[in-house]
């Protein structure tokens, strides 16, 4: 039971995951409107709290679930699911800071909206975050049929 309840909780997670990073791309575009910047603002907060507890929930399924840590510690996929997720976090970074920055300036200025120039780059990252995310599904699925298992 607890296998299937930390399986669950990971997969929400990912799913989440995908879905305010998807948000965030959907917001942060050419002509972003000031309430834009504060609510993808508000989508990174929940994205920063869905992977640090899916780094939780995910490691807490290496160590109590049915598969045992031997599985995972000694499978190559699994190191490369943990690998994409890192690259992710650091990429994350960035945006991070520009919702952090854009906040301050429209703090002091209510109608700020951030540069164009800035825009496209943070949407650059965004996807690639997105496209590197979507690699992580089809490591799972290798994964779950035993491929990277020395």
């Amino acid at each position: 039971m607890v296998d299937l309840l930390l399986a669950v909780v990971h997969h929400l997670l990912a799913f989440g995951i995908a879905a305010a990073i998807t948000a965030q791309l959907v917001l942060v575009r050419p002509g972003m409107q000031p309430p834009a910047v504060q609510l993808a603002a508000k989508y990174d907060i929940a994205l920063g709290i869905m992977s640090a507890s899916l780094v939780v929930i995910g490691f807490s399924r290496v160590f109590f679930g049915a598969k045992g840590s031997a599985f995972y510690i000694h499978n190559h996929v699994f190191w490369t699911k943990v690998v994409l997720f890192a690259i992710i976090g650091l990429l994350s970074i960035k945006p991070t800071r520009a919702f952090l920055r854009w906040r301050k300036a429209q703090a002091a200025d209510a109608a700020f909206a951030p540069g164009e120039e800035e825009i496209r780059s943070i949407r650059k990252t965004l996807m690639t975050e997105i496209h590197i995310f979507a690699l992580l599904p089809i490591a799972a699925a290798a994964m779950a049929r035993g491929y990277g298992y020395a």
